[in-house]
């Protein structure tokens, strides 16, 4: 099994005359937690979408476990307007379904929280589970599916007790703090037992000492689960605190890459977050 989990190559999301993305190439090795930031529009929840099955690229290629789950190249009406790079490059046109590439082993969460609003916390995180039930039509109709079904249920509590949710499993999902419903969208996404966990601005709206909290779970839960991370987040302090490696996006161009300590003192990723000086 490759130790290298995550890999895209040259990836390139073109909507119309826009580039959201060019040629976008990173990695994301066994265990990591590798962030990837950028300013508002710099394309990092676009790759997000290509990953997840949400977009199909332009063109480029991504690869899960060392295998290739995700291809495409620029044809149709995109053969003429294509504005990206590494044209030429690819020729195979592959397109899993999100369901598909999530049962590979790769989850996420939002930048806006959508849990089952409808639904209490028990049942989000039940019905994630189902992702990996065996069951059909028929074994649902007469029952057959109910040793399954209990397993599935002890799971689910066993993983909210985990997680510190268990006191409020009977609970509807909207009455939690927003700390906790954050926390629940998490364990919705462990539910569906992932290799991989993409994690879209988990610390959005969070305060100081939520943001301290969620940075001690984010690590836990990658040691206590077995986890890669990979993650999209603003709160610096929390990137800088628990990341291995970071990427920085800037206009959909990847314009840096390193440890913390190599991101926060490169001039460029300084630049694009604050403004050049003009005058200096």
């Amino acid at each position: 099994m490759s130790d290298r989990v995550l890999e895209l190559k040259d990836i390139t999301l073109q909507f119309g005359g826009v580039v959201a993305v060019n040629s976008l190439s990173m990695h994301v090795d066994r265990g990591e937690i590798v962030s990837l930031i950028g300013p508002n529009g710099a394309g990092k929840t676009t790759a997000f979408n290509a990953i997840t099955g949400v977009y199909v690229p332009t063109n480029g290629c991504i690869l899960f476990e060392g295998k290739k789950i995700v291809e495409n190249y620029p044809h149709g009406k995109m053969k003429k307007l294509y504005a990206g790079s590494d044209n030429g490059k690819y020729t195979q046109h592959i397109e899993p379904t999100p369901d598909a590439i999530t049962k590979l082993g790769v989850a996420r969460t939002f930048q806006n929280i959508r849990l089952w609003k409808t639904q209490s916390v028990f049942d989000n995180v039940l019905i994630a589970k189902h992702l990996r039930r065996t069951s059909n039509v028929f074994t649902a109709t007469f029952r057959l599916n109910a040793a399954e079904e209990k397993k599935q249920r002890e799971e689910t509590a066993e993983l909210l007790n985990i997680l510190g949710l268990y006191s409020v499993k009977d609970q509807n999902c909207t009455t939690l703090p927003y700390g906790l419903q954050r926390r629940l969208e998490i364990a919705r996404a462990l539910a569906t037992e992932p290799k991989l966990l993409l994690l879209d601005e988990p610390a959005a709206g969070m305060n100081p000492q939520e943001t301290l909290e969620l940075t001690e779970f984010i690590g836990k839960i990658r040691d206590d689960f077995k986890l890669t991370v990979c993650m999209i987040e603003h709160h610096m302090d929390l990137v800088m605190n628990i990341s291995d490696r970071i990427y920085v996006l800037n206009f959909g161009a990847l314009i840096a890459k390193g440890t913390p300590e190599e991101i926060q003192a490169n001039p460029t990723v300084i630049a694009a977050y604050l403004g050049e000086d003009k005058n200096a």
